[in-house]
This record gives structure tokens, sequence and C-alpha cells, in this order.
């Protein structure tokens, strides 16, 4: 659509606003309650009836309770699909409501931003230079399972949403993982859309303070300095617009110990499982959006439409600067698969040096409590009071990796090729059965975490060794290569000791199990001669005895002591990790002989 006829087009939508009642649902309650999914959506119906040049809804998945999940495209001039975004160069910004539904001030702030860009002409030319995603309810299910009991921290709305979707899984723990459907149909949006900014809201739990939002961006380590340069400066033009507004802001404050703020404060970790995390790992800057859960939801709405809008005129005014920050952080991990001493970073630390920070708060009391035996902290709203305290919100990489030049995942391994498919990872498909040289390694001593968490028992630890490899792979085996822009989305699902990997997870616990074992009679034999063979064995089983009561007076555990060292269990391969890393000359061989096939994905 032309530009000169967008005048037009906003001058019919502001008529048809002067003759039609906008009014939100939750205006309308005066923000007691929010509105159930059908009433956003009919409202939502509205404004693309009333602006269908500006407004225009899509469904993009289905919930497990079979409720459809719909994003609003919003755009100056009509531009309604991904591909027409690239080729206008306009940057692409998503952002989403009720992840968490009962936190869902970003719901009914989009339908008031909506209706002021689409139908009052309050911001005429908010979309000109760019296109707006908007996921009004991403759990929708959590949306309707609606109770005044599911968030004990809150102040409103009367009745709220539940924390966890239908299958009791946490969206915002689900990113890389991806077992929910509703996950895995916001990863096809992002695939077809690629955003290049993500604004995620959330209500906060914790302390109480002065400020009515508080927001989180990913730590420079963890992004491309082109996407933290760029993320840092809006960030910075934003603020001081938003507190002129009237209201107050702070970075995170995520408390060291909640019942003592002077403590001082630290980063929250946030990670690859979380939205601003997987951002992250795309190559894209993200906003967490916090409003404070003790003002009045009324105030947490505007505070949420206020940052929102801002936002978007920042990114408007200079689209340009936008979409050149991302396409170098992908150029940049592309290039990176042909440097030979690139190295990524798989967890972070705090940097034990703190900063100071002036935290504007609340007086409080801290008492001993008789019932949790604990300190029990109350804080005092009449009386604000300024704090100085330390703040450890700096990260620093810790354990890093060299990456290969690609990765290899056998074909027997689907639940790995399913996840490579849901995150739009590109992989190539080998045509017949193959026996390569590969680095591997070898996973001992797992210790799993005492309950599950999202559903899944995680790995919590074990022993690393790298080693080379020969193996058989079958006709149909994964090559990943890493010379793609979502190199590190793979790297954090393939590297066994990645925070979120597929292996953290459970998903290959098979790997740990032996399916041979050795009767007691046969291996008490086998343990004679074991050491009737090596003194230096026994001298192991010896100190062992002598350090280890527990293994001493376990009879199953001694004779295992045998076995687990025995050709009968190394055999099994207990420990392999199936996933191979192909060096760049070990890559070039293999692709030499033409032996692969770009995937077909489903």
């Amino acid at each position: 659509m032309y530009r000169w006829l967008l005048i037009p087009l906003l001058a019919l939508a502001t008529l048809a606003a002067h003759a039609t009642d906008w009014t939100t649902p939750a205006e309308a309650a005066q923000f007691r309650t929010t509105p159930s999914y059908a009433d956003t959506l009919a409202y939502l119906q509205r404004l693309q009836k009333a602006a269908p040049g500006v407004i225009h809804l899509e469904t993009f998945g289905t919930t497990p309770e079979g409720r459809p999940m719909t994003v609003v495209i919003a755009s100056g001039d009509g531009t309604f699909d991904p591909a027409a975004a690239r080729t206008a160069h306009k940057p692409v910004v998503l952002v989403q409501a009720g992840i968490h539904p009962g936190e869902i001030e970003g719901k009914d702030a989009g339908l008031m931003l909506l209706r002021d860009i689409a139908v009052t002409g309050k911001y005429p030319h908010l979309l000109d230079d760019l296109v707006l995603v908007y996921i009004p309810v991403f759990s929708v299910d959590g949306h309707e399972n609606t109770s005044p009991y599911h968030r004990i921290n809150q102040n409103g709305p009367a009745s709220m949403g539940f924390r966890g979707q239908s299958q009791y899984l946490n969206l915002n723990r689900d990113y890389v993982k991806a077992d929910a459907p509703e996950m895995r149909a916001w990863l096809k949006l992002w695939q077809a859309w690629l955003p290049d900014f993500l604004i995620d809201v959330h209500t906060t739990d914790g302390a109480d303070y002065q400020y009515d939002l508080t927001w989180y961006t990913e730590d420079p380590h963890k992004l491309d300095p082109a996407v933290s340069a760029w993320q840092h400066d809006a960030i910075a033009r934003a603020m001081p617009a938003y507190e002129k507004r009237g209201h107050l802001a702070s970075s995170y404050l995520e408390f060291k110990d909640g019942r003592d703020p002077l403590k001082g404060l630290e980063n929250f970790g946030s990670g690859p499982r979380f939205s601003t995390g997987y951002a992250a790992l795309q190559n894209r800057p993200a906003l967490l959006v916090e409003t404070h859960m003790l003002k009045p939801y009324a105030n947490r709405v505007r505070a949420t439409y206020d940052i929102v809008e801002l936002m978007l005129e920042q990114i408007g005014a200079h689209p340009a600067a936008l979409l050149a920050a991302t396409a170098k952080a992908d150029a940049d991990t592309i290039a990176r698969a042909h440097d030979a001493k690139a190295s990524v970073a798989l967890t972070f630390k705090l940097d034990p040096q703190p900063t100071r920070f002036t935290l504007k708060g609340y007086a409080f009391t801290r008492s001993h409590s008789d019932i949790s035996n604990s300190a029990w902290i109350r804080y005092d709203s009449s009386q604000p009071k300024t704090y100085t305290i330390d703040n450890w919100n700096r990260l620093l990489p810790d354990l890093s990796i060299a990456p290969p030049a690609a990765y290899v995942v056998p074909a027997q391994w689907t639940a790995i090729i399913e996840r490579l498919d849901a995150h739009g990872i590109g992989y190539l498909r080998t045509t017949q059965p193959l026996t390569i040289h590969a680095e591997g390694y070898q996973l001992d001593e797992p210790r799993w975490a005492d309950k599950p968490f999202e559903g899944l028992l995680m790995l919590r630890d074990f022993r690393l060794r790298a080693l080379p490899r020969q193996v058989h792979l079958p006709a149909g085996s994964a090559i990943v290569p890493m010379d793609q822009r979502a190199a590190n989305v793979a790297i954090n699902l393939l590297e066994p000791q990645a925070p979120d990997s597929l292996l953290r997870w459970g998903y290959l616990d098979a790997i740990f199990e032996a399916k041979e074992y050795g009767e007691p009679r046969v291996v008490e034999k086998l343990a004679r001669e074991m050491l009737a063979k090596d003194p230096a064995l026994k001298a192991e089983f010896q100190r062992r005895l002598h350090d280890d009561p527990a293994f001493a007076g376990n009879s199953h555990a001694r004779l295992a002591f045998f076995f687990e060292r025995s050709p009968w269990y190394a055999a099994q391969g207990v420990g392999a990790y199936p996933v191979l890393r192909l060096d760049a000359a070990q890559w070039r061989s293999l692709s030499a002989h033409g032996a692969t096939v770009p995937s077909t994905r489903p």
C-alpha cells in the first residue's frame, strides 16, 4: 500500500472512532476486572473491522484444550506478512502478554494501545516504519482457568488466570525443550516473522518498593556486541521519557535475601529456558517488563501501555539501526563457524565485584516469626525510604566450549531431531549408512535432581570426558552445520553441559542405563579373577572399602565395582553421549563424498 493512502485510511478510522464507543472491557470495569478470552477477541475483531488496513488477526496455533491462539499483526500501511516486512525493510517487534496469565497487564494495555493506533488517531504514525506482532494472551488455557486465589501476592484484578497451561507446564521455562503445544506454535510464529525485538510483559513477585515497573535485559556477555549496544541505547532513551509520564522505573530487582533487602541484589540468572534468554540465543534484543504486583491494576496497565508505546517510538524513529544490529549479529554467528579460535559461553556466573545501587524502597521492620522460625519482613508503604545497597547484577562467562564445525545426530535419536525441527535449525540428512570418525563425549557419575521440575527429572551433574569415536551412522542421520544463524540454539540443545541441553532435561537418560547385567554368583568369580590379575585394581578396591562405609556395607555396590570395570559393561556403551562433533576437516570430508542432502522437514 502506498504511503499517500495512509492518511485517508486513518481519517476514516478516526471518524469511526467518534461514532463508536471504544472503551476497552478493563476500562469499562474501571480495571477491577480483566476480560475473558472471548471478550478480548471480540474487541480485537471490532478493531480489525474498523481499521482493516491497520489491524489483522490470525490464528497461529491451538491449545491442548482446543482454543485458538490469536496473534494481531498491526502495521501503518497494511504490511501483514513477514516477506512484505522484510521487503519494506521494516523491523518486526513481537510483544507478548499472558505467558503467565495471572500477570495480564499486557493484554489490557495492548487493547488500549491498538485502539489508539488504529481508530482514535492518538498515534497515527507509530507504526509507519515497523510492524507490530502482538500476542494478547500466550497461555490461553491458563488464562481461562481463572480464580481470585491464583496470585496471593498481587493487587487485582478480581480474578486471575493460572501460571501453568492446561498440562501444568510453565511456558516461560519451555523455550528450549519446547514440550508444550503452545510453545511449538510460538516457535513456528517466531521462525516465520523472525522478530527484531521482543517485549515480554509480566507482573513481579517479591519485595515491596516504590517503582511501578522494573525491567530486565540480558547481560552483554550473552549478546552479540551490536545487539547489546542497540539494546542499551534504546532502553537509555526510553526510560527517562517513561518517567516523565509520571512513572518510576528500575532495572530488575532480585534480592539476595528476600527477608533482608539490605543484603543487596543479584542477577536472577535468566537462561535459554526464559523468553529473553532464548531471544539472546537467536541474536535478538529483548525486554522483560515486570509491573509491580502491589500497585493498583489500573496503574500497572498504564505503565505497560507507556513503556510499550515508548519502545515502539524509539524503534520507529531509528528503524535502520535495529535492523543493522540484528543483521550483524546473524552474520557474526555464521562467520564464527570459520574461526578456529572461536569460543561460546554455556554458563555464566556473578561478577564478584558489585556496583552500588540506590533503592527507592519503603521503611521495613524485621522480626522473628514463631510460625516459620525465621525472619518476617513487613513493609510500610506510607514511608518511602531510600537505601544504598550492593548490586551483583553483572555476569561473567563461566564454562565455555569451542564449537565444532558440525554436530552429528544419529537417525535413531528422534527426540533430538524433533527439537531441531521445532527450533527451525538447519541440518542435512545422510543418504546412506556411514562410518565416521568424530569427537564424542563419555558421561559418567550422573546425578539427578531430587524432585521433578516442569514434569521432568533434570540431570543435575555428571563427569564429562571428550574422546575420539568411530561410529556407524544409519541413513537419515542429521548433520547440523554451525554456519547458520541459529547455531547458538543448536549448541545449547546439543552440548551436554549447557544448562538447558536436552541431556539436562532428561531426554537422553537411557544412555545411563545398563541393559545387560551379571548375576552375583558370576560376578563373584569375575571379581576374584580381576583382583588376581590387577594389583592396582585391588588397591583401589581396598581404599574404597576403607574410605566409603556406605560402599563397604553394600554388597550390590561392591560387586558393581568389578562389573563396571569389565569388558562386559564397557561393551554396552553406558554413558556414551550419542551426539558427535565434527571438526572442519571431518566436515569437509563428509561433504565432499556427497553423502548428505538437505532435510525435508515436516
